[in-house]
């Protein structure tokens, strides 16, 4: 991930390399008149002028006027992620970085740089770390893993159901997917307020990035040392325990890499199928109505807004074509889910409903597809529908055009949803999501005042006449749909 700022603001870049000021027309544009992607204002219509201007595939520039492609048609990008011979995700072939143009504190080389993981990997060497990444991943229980996600978010609602108010974006998607990944990951005692931040501060890419980096990895450190020593039931363990014998420092970059892409993707899709729900007319009126489910609105938010706008990167191998554009050998292209999901030759009416449509690009494809997708779903649908069913008549508390993103090359991350609610009082978080109402408030306002009681009538002295007591009514087993939903959720 590239580091954030909020957009629109000035970057360094624009001192350093002598760029003229926002507003002007040569803003933002480097050397042959290409476009600097870190330098632009809105993306997303960026990426249309060049889908009008170049095709499905267009040149453009990153930071220091490092030449890449961006791949914006839909079949494009599933060519290169699917086509391992021609495309690789191993940094070492670039040409820039071969040839020297990209300097060891390039802003993007944390993102680009080689490193020994799965994602980065190739052929034998691949299958083996990728191999231990599923072989741990199947290992979970996905059960276990929705009573999690509901449980958390049982503990989030309480800390601000009784305010009438919140911002769910600090106080709820930041915080839900880091406390499940601690669960899964078999580290829930390492969950807190500081560990979200630093996670939030090193995928920032801020001047203490470095040190909030390193708290993560220390904590990721400890857990692997533990799990070596005694190994549990969670992921770390069967990770260290899989057959491909990973080493504690394989181990502890995988856990960096399962963490820190679970967390961010997650928190996004979270963030963005709150918003969809809460500021779209028709969602709300479907899910209120039973004509949507909370799944299907979080497969439409991952059309319309994936968590990741774009992946850096994949390589040429080879002298190749795509797209109808020549790739040289060495040539560096970004993986672009955001404009392959709106390429008018796949969604030619972005209105229209993408309901039971999963062929999006939002966690990739190919031999790198995203292995932890079912989790990343599975915190979106059990954690809306957990809120939804706490705080039934939530709804935005600002107008949506006010509503602010800090947007980067790779993604765009809302700032705050702000929201507001009737109160509601906490609840145990081992009991199911209710709609629980408040207490009843007492009308009597003066201090001491008796309400007023019926008088009990004079007892009857004649002897009752003995009644058979009625049979008790059989407890009335729920319903098969209403079994289904509470074994869906999770309770």
């Amino acid at each position: 991930m590239t580091p954030e700022s909020p957009s629109p603001a000035r970057t360094d870049d624009d001192l350093t390399l002598g760029a003229p000021p926002p507003g002007c027309p040569a803003h933002g544009r480097g050397p042959g008149g290409l476009h600097r992607l870190h330098q632009v204002e809105d993306l997303g219509d960026l990426y249309e002028e060049l889908r009008d201007e170049y095709g499905h595939v267009a040149p453009v520039l990153l930071h220091d006027d490092v030449p890449m492609w961006v791949v914006l048609g839909h079949s494009e990008n599933l060519q290169m992620v699917r086509t391992p011979s021609l495309f690789t995700r191993d940094s070492r072939v670039w040409s820039p970085l071969q040839d020297g143009a990209v300097k060891p504190d390039h802003p993007l080389m944390p993102h680009i740089a080689w490193q020994p993981i799965c994602s980065h990997a190739e052929g034998e060497e691949h299958l083996r770390l990728r191999g231990a990444v599923t072989g741990a991943m199947s290992t979970i229980d996905h059960r276990g893993v929705r009573r999690h996600i509901n449980r958390y978010t049982q503990r989030l609602v309480n800390e601000f159901c009784e305010q009438g108010e919140a911002d769910l974006v600090s106080q709820f998607a930041e915080h839900l997917p880091m406390a499940v990944m601690c669960e899964i990951l078999g580290m829930p005692d390492e969950y807190d307020e500081r560990l979200v931040q630093a996670a939030r501060d090193a995928l920032k890419g801020t001047e203490t990035a470095i040190a909030s980096h390193t708290y993560v990895m220390d904590a990721l450190g400890r857990l692997t040392a533990r799990r070596r020593a005694h190994p549990e039931e969670d992921f770390t363990s069967h990770l260290i325990t899989h057959p491909a014998r990973l080493s504690d420092d394989e181990v502890r970059e995988h856990l960096r890499l399962v963490l820190f892409a679970a967390y961010e993707a997650t928190v996004n899709l979270l963030s963005n199928a709150l918003r969809m729900v809460l500021t779209d007319p028709r969602f709300r009126a479907q899910l209120n109505g039973g004509q949507m489910t909370v799944p299907e609105a979080v497969e439409q938010s991952l059309w319309d807004e994936p968590p990741f706008s774009t992946v850096l990167g994949y390589f040429a191998k080879q002298e190749t074509e795509l797209g109808g554009q020549r790739i040289r050998k060495g040539d560096g292209l970004l993986f672009a889910p955001a404009p392959g999901n709106i390429d008018p030759r796949v969604r030619p009416d972005l209105a229209a409903s993408m309901q039971g449509n999963r062929s999006h690009l939002a966690f990739g494809g190919g031999p790198h597809e995203c292995p932890g997708q079912d989790i990343g779903r599975a915190i979106a649908d059990v954690g809306v529908d957990a809120l939804l069913m706490r705080l039934p008549d939530v709804e935005l508390d600002c107008p949506e055009e006010e509503l602010e993103w800090r947007e980067s090359i790779a993604s765009r991350h809302l700032v705050e949803l702000p929201v507001r609610f009737m109160p509601k009082p906490p609840q145990d978080i081992m009991d199911p999501p209710s709609p629980r109402p408040s207490p009843r408030q007492h009308t009597g306002w003066q201090v001491g005042t008796p309400e007023a009681r019926p008088v009990p009538a004079e007892p009857d002295q004649r002897p009752a006449e003995p009644v058979a007591p009625a049979p008790e009514p059989a407890p009335r087993r729920p319903g098969a749909w209403q079994r289904f939903l509470r074994w869906w959720r999770g309770y």
